[in-house]
């Protein structure tokens, strides 16, 4: 087909990614080799119409504007000038489409590159450039994902860098994710609470993040579930490696985890186990004791609301809306049942004589467990040995089967297995090792038990959430008549002998019979 000259012309330039649109010059060089052979054929270039998105698709922003722009000026037999013809598709089935729209609206396409025709010859040369950048874009891809399936069996993560972490270059080359302060303390903080229950529920968590005005948002505003749920469920989180798209077991990761791996498992229990703590996804900031505070009556836990009075003044209760309970609907003031509590806290307050004596017992239990180390250390190697020879027996047992069931079953207990292993080792390598010493590790649970009050008067909401965790067994029930019952309390108070049973006193050393000398 013999080209024309002297046409009135566009330019369409392609580029695979926004990033190479924003950091390379791809986009222009395309540009200016299109207008230098424009200027060669005596075309009149009126427009450039650009896309930043693979060549596999069709249907493209600059590509829909082009066509637009070829079907309303159909009469001037537009030239569509494109650098090469894998600018235009990057696969043949997407090709052939374009061709097809381009020359239905009107449009002749020409390339330094190519010369375009009808006759046999040249739409054989042109299908097998094109099946020749489909391949090349496959071969790019299968490439890639083969290098970053070998990158993250290495243990490096190729993916986005997940909230808490960001890229930093290596001095071998490459990039590796590192601790992004102050988002990964807040994230560790998160798992940790979660897994040891501080935490009742995962919308807890969500709120707890959301306190922190470091933490990221979505693009909507505001923190998702699956955003909480990919943080707890990441082993990333624990230093671990693991794609079950890439076909990539766990494995220990070249980043540095934010909590162990162990508090990682007691998550994944809780996520798919029973919660124990209570939990109301409803809870306001204004009734720290909503979900704790119940009925005397029915016993079920209270609700709350404000009341607002004749001149306007809102007034707040907690209300009983169990249905079937004689006192449905009755509320009772905010100030009696939180001032009935914290009259309690202010009565916590154990005797010198036995903190003392608790301190001096947790010390000498921890003296006992240092020098027990070596104790310690032999026996996880011996649970190890045995975690390794049940992997042993089911793989051979994997070997001898012929039903994919019982291999599929046999296959699931070699991963647990093997995850159990994992823990194990990395509790044998943190066996002797002390993050911190016994007064830092203790001072606040001491500081807390010694006065309850002190954080319940100081603390968040989030703080008011886990004293009443910390201090009450049972739920702190409102009798309506003679008001708030004595509580149940929890099990380290209930040691401490508080003023709550003034007549229990530490026996002395002597004096019973026989005599006896501790």
């Amino acid at each position: 087909m013999t080209r024309k000259t002297n046409q009135k012309a566009v330019i369409y330039c392609r580029v695979s990614t926004k990033k190479q649109a924003r950091e390379g010059n791809g986009l222009d060089s395309q540009e200016t080799r299109c207008r230098e052979y424009a200027g060669y054929r005596g075309h009149q270039v009126v427009q450039v119409f650009r896309d930043d998105m693979s060549g596999s698709l069709s249907g493209r922003p600059g590509m829909i504007a082009m066509l637009a722009f070829l079907k309303k000026n159909r009469r001037d037999n537009v030239v569509v000038i494109i650098d090469d013809i894998s600018r235009l598709a990057r696969g043949i089935e997407a090709h052939l489409k374009l061709r097809a729209d381009i020359a239905g609206a009107g449009g002749m396409l020409e390339s330094p590159s190519i010369e375009f025709g009808t006759d046999s010859d040249s739409l054989l040369v042109e299908h097998l450039l094109a099946s020749v950048s489909q391949h090349q874009r496959q071969k790019n891809g299968e490439q890639a994902k083969n290098r970053m399936k070998a990158r993250l069996q290495n243990g490096f993560w190729v993916f986005n860098a997940p909230f808490g972490y960001r890229y930093q270059k290596a001095s071998g080359g490459g990039s590796v994710i590192i601790r992004d302060e102050p988002l990964a303390s807040i994230i560790a903080e998160g798992i940790e609470g979660y897994a040891s229950g501080r935490f009742g529920s995962r919308a807890e968590l969500k709120r707890f993040f959301e306190d922190h005005a470091e933490f990221p948002l979505c693009r909507h505003g505001f923190l998702t579930n699956e955003q909480v749920n990919r943080i707890l469920t990441r082993p990333i989180y624990a230093g671990y490696i693991e794609s079950k798209e890439m076909g990539v077991s766990l494995r220990k990761g070249q980043h540095e985890g934010l909590v162990s791996l162990e508090t990682f498992e007691r998550v994944q229990e809780r996520l798919t186990g029973k919660v124990y703590a209570p939990v109301r996804q409803d809870i306001n900031v204004e009734f720290p004791m909503r979900g704790f505070a119940a009925c005397g009556c029915c016993h079920h836990p209270m609700t709350a609301n404000f009341s607002t009075g004749r001149h306007g003044k809102k007034f707040p209760y907690y209300v009983c809306r169990h249905r079937g309970c004689e006192k449905f609907g009755k509320s009772v003031a905010r100030a009696k049942i939180e001032g009935a509590f914290e009259e309690l806290l202010r009565a916590l307050v154990p005797s010198q004589e036995l903190f003392t004596l608790v301190s001096k017992l947790f010390r000498k239990r921890w003296d006992e467990a240092e020098a027990k180390v070596k104790e310690t250390r032999a026996s996880m190697k011996l649970e190890i040995a045995a975690i390794e020879k049940k992997v042993a027996h089911f793989l051979d047992r994997i070997v001898e089967s012929d039903s994919a069931t019982v291999i599929g079953a046999y296959e699931r207990k070699v991963e647990e297995l093997e995850r159990q292993k994992l823990v194990m080792v990395e509790k044998t390598s943190r066996c002797g090792t002390v993050a911190r010493g016994y007064d830092e590790t203790f001072r606040t649970a001491f500081e807390f038990l010694g006065n309850p009050w002190k954080l319940w008067e100081t603390g968040s909401f989030e703080d008011k959430r886990i004293v009443q965790k910390l201090v009450l067994a049972t739920h702190l029930e409102y009798d309506w008549n003679e008001g708030v019952r004595t509580p149940e309390l929890s099990l380290p108070f209930k040691m401490l002998g508080t003023d709550f049973d003034r007549e229990k006193v530490m026996a002395e050393r002597e004096g019973f019979e026989p005599s006896i000398r501790f």
